[in-house]
């Protein structure tokens, strides 16, 4: 009878016992691998700015010592990358395909920790490379989402994203590039940080092969068009 009452009394006591314990929200997928290290690559979530801001997201456990966020994914065409400026300042798409995680949580990320940024890419022939930057942050939708990105490390894909260094984010219904006269989002059917125009242009369209025709408007980095591309943040340690 003792034990009956002792074992009703612990389960009422349950929820006090429990209600104070602190519950770990990740910031990103640096987070959650620090939790649990053994996690695998996977769409998790994650909450940028606080228990309200729950957003999907893939992170990359594998790649260069893993923790990775992933916040740009293209390997399909599936999804259409051109968009308003609405969509990408928010996000569109699924973390477990291919999606774009939008402009204020890249902010977010960005400015609260000192982050590096990897592209991992390959092209229609197989060939796999990447391009690693030691530095990278997004500022402000009042600042235009300026980039900052430096301290390139050459993984066989050649730098561009130092020409985008120090310019806004500009999509079709936002022109925000350093183009004299036209729209450099409009021209080539995409949205990134354009200057006059681009060296770059991971959202542009997916042509699911190499077609000459339409190369300026294709998902390309340099003059290469793109079968796949990840764009990823992580915390340096």
């Amino acid at each position: 009878m003792k034990l009956l009452s002792v074992i009703v009394v612990l389960v009422l006591l349950a929820p006090v016992l429990t209600s104070c314990k602190k519950l770990v929200q990740p910031k990103d997928c640096s987070d959650i691998h620090h939790q649990v290290k053994t996690r695998r690559s996977g769409v998790y979530t994650i909450y940028p700015l606080g228990k309200t801001s729950a957003v999907q997201v893939y992170c990359d456990m594998v790649s260069q010592g893993g923790r990775w966020t992933v916040f740009q994914r293209r390997m399909d065409g599936t999804l259409n990358f051109y968009r308003p400026w609405h969509q990408y300042k928010m996000g569109f798409g699924r973390a477990a395909g291919e999606y774009w995680l939008g402009l204020d949580n890249i902010h977010q990320l960005t400015h609260q920790r000192k982050s590096e940024l990897l592209v991992d890419m390959e092209d229609f022939t197989g060939k796999k490379v990447f391009a690693r930057y030691s530095s990278f942050s997004v500022e402000s939708e009042c600042d235009g989402y300026v980039l900052h990105v430096s301290g390139f490390k050459n993984g066989g894909a050649g730098d561009v994203m130092t020409y985008h260094n120090k310019k806004k984010f500009s999509t079709f219904d936002k022109d925000q590039d350093t183009h004299s006269t036209d729209n450099c989002a409009r021209l080539f059917l995409g949205a990134f940080w354009y200057g006059n125009c681009y060296h770059a242009n991971p959202n542009g369209v997916y042509l699911w092969r190499v077609e000459k025709k339409n190369h300026a408007i294709g998902a390309v980095w340099f003059s290469h068009s793109l079968k796949s591309i990840s764009m990823k943040i992580r915390p340096v340690k």
